[in-house]
């Protein structure tokens, strides 16, 4: 029996511990819930408002138009009563409306009824209506940007043409309401990429459109060699001379075109948002005080300077094999993971190497914790983008060589005829600005911004002023889950934009 006793009064405890426990929940679902709901109107309130407001009135209308008919009605019964009993009993009309009541009262407590039925259920479609209304919205922007409906006038499409006479096509989407005084945001996007990686979540989760939610005009920028900007003044896409660039190319001409151009058109200085490779070309930019007089602040995602440490075992081998080499002396100068020779040499390597391409997207950027399938399955149907073969040459040598410096063409009197030196020049990191504003956030499980790679970096930014320097680390996040990642908006987007607000 005492034991029964005891076992009766842990079950108690244990049943009170749950109790508490699902209570904690709960109230923090509530919060979840408020919070939520607070900034999803903060963002949409003029939608809301006015979507609410005219749901309102339009209930309260309907409403006491169907009052109105019930009292138009009593009172042609009330005129009937009236005749009928006139005939028999001399009754005057005061007298037969004061037995039956006024027609057309409403008493206080039946006003307030209607009014506050009509006030939620306004307020409720108007709500709804405004969701509805806002991500449709972005959603067909979105749809023009991938392509998958044709606008009747394509409004949102800016061509940039570079020193060298690259073509490149900018995507723009503008705040909703404020146009004229809005912040510039310029998105660059990584290797392998296009402007899309910024599209490729549902608008409610797309960093670019986030942005553009909270007010920012963002632009989209696509690399040379990329769908959208495949076009060059002189040489067609499928010559030798087309593809005879490396990122060195993108810092001298592809960045300061597409800064220039932000420029002109807003009139102002912008953010700058970049990820992957796009963090590199910034990098090495900043590092020879280019583009800084145009600059508010550089938000960086998975950050690429020192690639030495990378554990990607598709890059790494790829770099150590001298795949790229050996196809630019086959005459291969378009390096795209669709073309059948570049496809031929990586299943030829994974089948002598200890690689398992059967997920290659992990093989090459780590096992992304946050990426849903749908979205993979987006990104194949616009992804991947070509690059010149040139471009993964020089890659190849920072990955062997662990240092960032411009391309080696491993000939002495080509070094010095095109930089004045036998070997290549470096990018310096430690000459970074102390001063400039600047948002890193990296993963623990990157493949290809390696932990220890990045430490490197921040290594070189320690004199950075403190103030200026906001470094996010989120250990279950690899190189995709930052641009695909459907936990990103919380994760990484929110505070990215709350920096760029502070910095604005």
């Amino acid at each position: 029996m005492h034991r029964l006793r005891n076992l009766g009064s842990i079950s108690n405890s244990v049943s009170a511990a749950n109790l508490k426990r699902k209570s904690l929940n709960s109230w923090a679902a509530i919060q979840d819930t408020y919070f939520s709901t607070k900034d999803t109107f903060e963002r949409h309130r003029v939608v809301f408002t006015v979507g609410t407001s005219i749901a309102s009135v339009a209930t309260a209308f309907i409403g006491y138009s169907l009052r109105h008919v019930h009292d138009t009605r009593v009172d042609e019964r009330l005129q009937s009563i009236e005749h009928a009993m006139k005939n028999h009993v001399n009754l005057q009309h005061s007298e037969i409306k004061d037995i039956v009541g006024p027609p057309g009262g409403c008493s206080i407590p039946a006003c307030a009824a209607t009014a506050g039925t009509a006030l939620l259920i306004g307020y409720g479609l108007g709500w709804r209506g405004g969701s509805w209304y806002t991500t449709k919205k972005f959603r067909k922007e979105q749809m023009k940007i991938l392509g998958q409906i044709k606008p009747r006038r394509w409004q949102m499409l800016g061509k940039v043409t570079t020193q060298d006479g690259y073509v490149l096509n900018m995507q723009r989407i503008l705040p909703r309401g404020r146009h004229g005084n809005s912040i510039p945001v310029l998105l660059q996007h990584g290797l392998f990429m296009d402007g899309v990686t910024w599209l490729l979540l549902p608008p409610s989760q797309s960093l670019a459109f986030l942005l553009a939610e909270n007010g920012f005009d963002v632009w989209i920028a696509n690399t040379r060699g990329t769908k959208y900007s495949h076009q060059h003044t002189s040489f067609s896409s499928n010559s030798s001379d087309y593809w005879n660039w490396s990122w060195d190319e993108l810092v001298a001409y592809d960045l300061p075109a597409t800064f220039q151009y932000v420029h002109d058109q807003t009139g102002q200085k912008l953010h700058y948002v970049g990820h992957s490779q796009g963090t590199l070309v910034a990098l090495a930019a900043f590092s020879k005080d280019q583009l800084l007089d145009k600059l508010r602040s550089a938000a960086l995602l998975c950050p690429i300077a020192y690639v030495g440490q990378m554990t990607s075992p598709l890059a790494k081998n790829a770099a150590e094999n001298f795949i790229a080499e050996s196809l630019y002396k086959l005459g291969i100068f378009e390096f795209s993971l669709r073309e059948g020779s570049v496809v031929k040499f990586l299943k030829d390597m994974c089948k002598t190497t200890s690689i398992d391409c059967s997920n290659l997207l992990t093989s090459f950027t780590g096992p992304n914790c946050c990426v849903n399938p749908s979205i993979i399955s987006t990104f194949l149907d616009h992804e991947p983008q070509s690059t010149a073969t040139k471009n993964m040459i020089h890659l190849s040598q920072m990955i062997r060589e662990g240092t960032i410096a411009m391309f080696d063409y491993e000939n002495r009197d080509e070094n010095i005829r095109h930089y004045g030196q036998s070997t290549p020049p470096i990018y310096d990191m430690t000459r970074l600005p102390n001063d400039l504003p600047l948002f890193i956030s990296y993963g623990g499980a990157d493949a290809l911004s390696d932990v220890k790679d990045v430490q490197l970096l921040l290594e070189s930014l320690k004199d950075h002023d403190g103030d200026k320097l906001v470094v996010q680390y989120r250990n279950d996040y690899a190189h995709a889950d930052y641009v695909m990642g459907e936990n990103a908006r919380k994760d990484v987007y929110e505070p990215l934009i709350s920096f760029f607000k502070l910095q604005s």
